[in-house]
């Protein structure tokens, strides 16, 4: 595995609507796992391609990095259900020492192929359906600082 550098906001490829995979095969997982690597690394929960330069729909996503057995790797995702309505603070890795305000739902569905070419379907809340809800921005060109509310250097005290 091999880590990956993070795009920073302002680099073009975090603002382009990335393409649907075509096809899943050891290249997509070895971008994957280097995907994750990379996250891991840098202390994130979550890393979509195109803060790796790859504008395609994939994502890797682990609220509970200590054990890393929470991983999800979600191909072509798309949110099915939304419920509810929560604003919590939020930072990126492509936004560094950043963090605001988001509005996002509750609860989600989201329906997603897996590495292994398996349609999935994953039933999320808390921190885990707002990182996906998150990471699904960076798909569609958006950061986190496009609709956040508050913006602060550093993290808020709470």
């Amino acid at each position: 595995m091999a880590l990956l550098e993070i795009k920073k906001a302002g680099d073009p490829v975090l603002k382009k609507v990335c393409e649907p995979v075509e096809k899943i095969d050891k290249r997509l997982r070895n971008l994957l796992d280097d995907m994750a690597e990379t996250m891991y690394a840098s202390e994130g929960v979550g890393i979509a391609a195109p803060q790796v330069g790859k504008s395609i729909r994939v994502c890797v996503v682990d609220v509970d990095r200590e054990n890393r057995k929470s991983r999800y790797d979600l191909i072509n995702p798309v949110i099915t259900y939304r419920e509810g309505s929560v604003v919590d603070n939020e930072g990126c890795l492509s936004c560094p020492d950043l963090f605001g305000d988001v509005e996002r739902a509750e609860k989600i569905r989201v329906e997603y192929i897996s590495r292994f070419n398996k349609k999935k379907t994953l039933e999320a809340d808390g921190l885990l359906a707002r990182c996906i809800q998150h990471e699904l921005d960076h798909l569609d060109g958006k950061l986190f600082i496009d609709i956040a509310k508050n913006i602060t250097k550093g993290r808020k005290e709470k």
